[in-house]
């Protein structure tokens, strides 16, 4: 069954500050049980192939372990979330685990690559109710993965995915994130541009982290 977008007058009523719309079937499950006590969900039967909605009009799709272990049909789903959210920030939360990792590294270069998105890794349901929480209830009401200054962007979840890169410990992702203000930016530059940066090593670390796939 092809998903639709989500209905205009659903993000021009977005919720208020601290209160997500969520798809019907997330109703009773783990994750929205792990969110009771910090924001308030509201459910709704029109989000399309969104996920959740928050205040701040991002749209949230989440992958599971599941769907990464089950096949590529997941890919389409993520298509259809970013053509149906025009104007509209995408975040794709994946659950990333012992058994969906090898998965990981294929899903991160087709979302962030191939089509702009933001990718999120979370372990477990409960800490992608965290996130979830932490994005509804960002400081100022902004989104906290869109903000461009240097001490904003260091987010928990931001920073534990540029240390995945080989090479790249703490002060140079705070470096990295100081000149490449987005993963999407980070993800596209050259050898070139990173070596003043992390050194030549590190560099090409970098970019065959974010390309091997697609050599």
């Amino acid at each position: 069954m092809e998903c639709k977008p989500v209905p205009a007058k659903l993000l021009h009523a977005a919720p208020p500050y601290g209160q997500i719309l969520s798809q019907q079937k997330w109703r009773g499950s783990s994750l929205l049980q792990s969110l009771r006590g910090s924001v308030k969900t509201i459910f709704e039967e029109e989000l399309g192939v969104v996920d959740f909605c928050l205040s701040n009009k991002t749209c949230v799709l989440y992958v599971s372990e599941s769907d990464l272990v089950a096949g590529n049909s997941y890919r389409r789903k993520i298509v259809r979330f970013r053509n149906a959210n025009s104007g509209l920030q995408g975040i794709v939360i994946v659950e990333k685990t012992h058994l969906s990792e090898q998965y990981f590294s294929g899903l991160q270069k087709f979302v962030v690559l191939e089509l702009g998105l933001t990718l999120l890794p979370v372990s477990s349901a409960a800490e992608a109710a965290q996130l979830i929480a932490q994005l509804a209830l960002g400081e100022n009401k902004e989104n906290p993965f869109l903000r461009k200054s240097v001490s904003r962007l260091l987010e928990p979840v931001v920073l534990s995915l540029v240390l995945q890169i080989p090479g790249v410990g703490k002060v140079k992702a705070m470096q990295l994130l100081q000149r490449f203000p987005s993963i999407h930016q980070l993800c596209g530059a050259s050898v070139h541009e990173l070596e003043p940066i992390v050194g030549q090593a590190t560099a090409q670390n970098i970019t065959a982290f974010f390309h091997n796939q697609f050599t």
